[in-house]
């Protein structure tokens, strides 16, 4: 769905096979997935690119509150904490984690605020930035921003919803915003998982 030029480290992880995943995740991790949502989440992924050219349509922020790993994320109706299984068995795939290089993470604490004064704010199914509502990729893209005294920490680029072989919408967008009954906003600024993904101030997890 959009396109993005940033540089992000990350691990790939069979998180729910792991025992000891709530002390793998610490606060302020991006979990990254690739959600089988059908053919919306297959034309956001063929016009991005994730890490190591991974595929992604989702993006959560780690969030641990009395020894329980929740995950903040934008998805479905609202904004809203998730169980961190709950989240990573959401999907057959595996679950990515990024986080934050040693030099930026004392934004965290105001990143994890900010994102949870979004609690119940309706998820942004038009896609639009800046209109009091949230999808995934932006609620990390606005908590960032406003834990960084409000400078952009990751990046807004032009988004696109056309098939890059064709140079047409992809069908599936077209059926989408005209169930909305509003213009595809193409080439408006925006953000996705894929591009956050490769933001150079994420670090690979050993």
């Amino acid at each position: 769905m959009i396109k993005y030029i940033l540089v992000f480290l990350l691990l790939p992880i069979e998180l729910a096979a792991q025992p000891s995943v709530n002390k793998t995740i610490q606060t302020g991790d991006l979990l990254f997935q690739h959600l089988d949502c059908g053919p919306l989440c297959d034309a956001i992924e063929t016009v991005t690119e994730g890490y190591h050219h991974q595929k992604f349509s989702h993006i959560g922020l780690a969030y641990i509150k009395n020894d329980s790993v929740y995950i903040i994320e934008a998805i479905r109706k609202d904004v809203h904490l998730t169980p961190v299984q709950t989240f990573i068995q959401r999907t057959s795939n595996s679950t990515v984690i990024g986080r934050l290089k040693r030099k930026y993470r004392h934004l965290i604490p105001a990143a994890i605020q900010a994102a949870l004064h979004e609690l119940g704010t309706s998820y942004d199914d038009a896609f639009i930035y800046n209109n009091g509502k949230y999808y995934c990729s932006e609620l990390m893209y606005d908590a960032f921003k406003k834990a960084n005294k409000e400078k952009p920490f990751f990046t807004l680029e032009p988004m696109t919803f056309k098939d890059p072989q064709t140079h047409f919408f992809f069908p599936a967008w077209v059926d989408y915003y005209k169930a909305l009954n509003i213009d595809i906003p193409e080439g408006a600024p925006g953000i996705n998982p894929g591009g956050i993904s490769r933001s150079n101030k994420i670090k690979i997890l050993h």
